[in-house]
């Protein structure tokens, strides 16, 4: 089992910058593909990005170009830079972890998330 606690989030204008982190512990960090997902107010938690344990990386299409999500496997880290964000980005935004060399895109395949961290972009 993995345990994972999120960092980073907080207010910022539109056209800002946050980075958020996504640390773990517990078993090999290595074993487990991560995502990121958020959820706003009303709507469904959706999925942001994800990157396997070789650190190919997978974005929603509207995060392309915006967010740069990457790991680093002797620091049990994840990170999200998020970067021209824009009011629709605001939401809770959560790590997760699957113990699986693949990827997954929807947030039921994820047994195991953090707390989540809240971002707030001002227009």
């Amino acid at each position: 089992q993995v345990q994972l606690v999120e960092s980073g989030g907080g207010l910022v204008q539109a056209g800002g910058s946050l980075r958020l982190s996504c640390a773990t512990s517990g078993r090999t960090f290595g074993d487990y593909a991560m995502g990121w997902f958020r959820q706003a107010p009303g709507k469904e938690r959706e999925f942001v990005a994800a990157i396997n344990w070789r650190s190919k990386t997978y974005y929603a299409d509207s995060m392309k170009g915006r967010f740069t999500i990457s790991r680093d496997n002797a620091k049990n880290t994840m990170s999200l830079q998020m970067n021209s964000l824009e009011p629709e980005d605001t939401a809770v935004y959560y790590c997760a972890a699957r113990s699986s060399v693949v990827v997954a895109t929807t947030w039921n395949e994820y047994p195991y998330w953090g707390q989540g961290t809240r971002v707030t972009v001002s227009s």
